[in-house]
């Protein structure tokens, strides 16, 4: 593993900063930002999907006021809540700030620990067929333990991957095999669009497991001292659909719980706790899995 100050930016690649929540990209995309290449730096692009709405600054760190006027950062706080931000409509607004950020003379960095989002970026998107309206709405209408059972029959090796409160991707995953007589991993093996490996100049942010669970929890205290709990709050009042991605944000779920009176605020906040070191697991065995090559690099 490097360090920080071993990494210098290549011109003629597209930077993608990624690795585990709470592992400190942010601080990292502003020092490579800084460095950028020649006198006018560098551009950080989101790449994480909750920092993507304006309704959670507080609860999905988005960088700051300051932050944002030191460097220009693109790709924040852009979405309504209500707004499903979809994988391809990300891969096209991020290759739009990219070419934006090439235009200027600066280096587009891409900064997130989305993985659907940066592998389709880098290798493309699945060419899937449009789906049917008909096929789709019956899905849809599924509750998730009726959606899971159909998956489990249908596309068994997909219900494997997926945990069985994953609602979005199991409708996603049961909606193309209905649709298309083809599983969503079939039409995965050829992808259309990316970037391709050789563009990328590919950063892995990475610390020990118990290092990243103490800066996940300091994180959540933060958040609250901050007004994570007031900005859910504010959230629930919009009266958006469960299923909306920006409901599922990481504390969301918690906080709501404990605004609704079926726990309390230290309950919420492990529960939180929990759900972020589970994801921050996952990320690390998927950037492990996805981009072995990338280097590697601890902060700090």
């Amino acid at each position: 593993m490097m360090s920080a100050s071993a990494i210098s930016l290549d011109p003629e690649r597209v930077t993608v900063l990624t690795g585990p929540t709470a592992g400190g990209k942010s601080g990292l995309a502003l020092e490579l930002a800084a460095q950028g290449c020649g006198a006018v730096g560098g551009v950080i692009i989101n790449a994480d999907a909750s920092q993507l709405y304006r309704d959670l600054a507080i609860v999905s760190a988005r960088p700051t006021a300051a932050e944002e006027a030191a460097v220009p950062h693109r790709l924040y706080g852009v979405l309504a809540g209500a707004d499903v931000c979809s994988v391809a409509r990300w891969v096209e607004l991020a290759k739009a700030e990219i070419a934006a950020a090439r235009a200027s003379g600066r280096q587009p960095i891409i900064v997130g620990g989305t993985g659907m989002y940066l592998t389709a970026l880098v290798h493309g998107l699945a060419p899937v067929p449009a789906i049917d309206e008909q096929v789709r709405a019956q899905v849809r209408a599924l509750d998730t333990a009726s959606a899971r059972a159909a998956l489990e029959r249908e596309d068994p090796a997909a219900a494997a991957r997926l945990m069985p409160a994953d609602r979005q991707r199991t409708l996603r995953a049961l909606e193309v095999v209905r649709s298309t007589g083809r599983t969503l991993a079939d039409w995965q093996q050829r992808r259309d669009g990316g970037l391709g490996v050789a563009a990328v100049q590919g950063i892995i942010v990475d610390r020990p497991r118990a290092e990243l669970n103490a800066r996940a929890e300091r994180r959540l205290a933060a958040m609250l001292a901050a007004g994570a709990r007031e900005e859910v709050a504010a959230l629930l009042a919009l009266g958006l659909p469960a299923e909306v991605p920006v409901m599922k944000a990481l504390a969301v779920p918690q906080l709501a719980a404990h605004l609704a009176g079926r726990c309390s605020i230290d309950d919420a906040m492990a529960q939180a706790l929990i759900v972020t070191r589970q994801y921050q697991k996952r990320q690390q065995t998927w950037a492990r899995n996805q981009f072995p090559d990338w280097s590697r690099v601890c902060p700090d």
